[in-house]
């Protein structure tokens, strides 16, 4: 994975404690001609997928891989537009996939997936994946939850503290390759980022079993890589019961 200076780059991923196969994906892409780099920037990407042993496997892998090939092929200007037509082709891709392998009905995936381009961040979004912004001793979480247990913090009817022991935290409401019209996410501008910035991206399997202020004191106590190893394996040690997938870009 070659990563040019500017920032750090740590992507991990672990099966977890109690599933028999990975069905995270998450990938890092950036161009090698210069002109290309000042354009496209960075691309970073999780995803989760669900559907069965098969089924979840393929469906985050072509969402990876669907994305990337997307995004480093496109000529607009504006990249989060290219991010959100990557995303609707991953969509699209993982359909056809699935009505072409009747066996694997119901496969889908989430999926979050960022560009950084200069010192811009532009992002786009679908399922309970998530990406958070590390800044001056705070974390904030830019991405909504799109799931049964999300509806219901946004809409007040429980606390997030309660939604993170509630029995149906894990159903979504939109993920890739499941409806005809997936819900995307994306900021309505890009946001600007900071020297020392850290951005985190990281599937269920981490934030749930992980609360953001220890998220966050990982992300400062130590570099990109041992902040994802000490995150995976604390996981791991509270059971660990799904893939564990964490991918840290620090700004320098």
């Amino acid at each position: 994975m070659k990563v040019r200076p500017g920032v750090e780059v740590s992507a991990q991923s672990d099966i977890g404690c109690q599933r028999e196969n990975n069905e995270d994906s998450f990938g890092y892409w950036e161009p090698e001609e210069d002109q290309q780099f000042a354009r496209k920037g960075r691309l970073a990407i999780v995803a989760d997928g669900m559907g069965g042993y098969e089924g979840g496997q393929e469906a985050s892998r072509i969402a990876v891989e669907t994305v990337i090939s997307f995004y480093e092929g496109f000529t607009g200007a504006d990249p989060q537009q290219v991010l959100l037509a990557a995303v609707a082709a991953a969509h699209e891709q993982i359909r056809e996939h699935g009505f072409a392998h009747p066996q694997l009905q119901g496969m889908g995936t989430t999926c979050t997936v960022l560009a950084l381009v200069g010192q811009s961040l532009y992002f786009a979004h679908v399922g309970d994946s998530r990406l958070y912004l590390v800044r001056d001793g705070k974390i904030t979480q830019l991405t909504r939850d799109h799931s049964y247990v999300g509806r219901l913090v946004e809409s007040g009817l429980i606390s997030k503290e309660e939604a993170e022991n509630h029995p149906q935290r894990n159903i979504l409401t939109a993920a890739l390759g499941t409806t005809n019209d997936p819900v995307m996410d994306s900021p309505g501008r890009p946001e600007p980022l900071q020297s020392g910035d850290a951005l985190v991206l990281c599937t269920d399997g981490l934030w749930g079993q992980v609360h953001d202020p220890e998220i966050l004191h990982a992300v400062e106590s130590g570099t990109p890589e041992e902040a994802g190893r000490d995150l995976i394996l604390l996981a791991r040690e509270r059971g660990g019961p799904d893939n564990i997938t964490v991918e840290i870009l620090r700004v320098n």
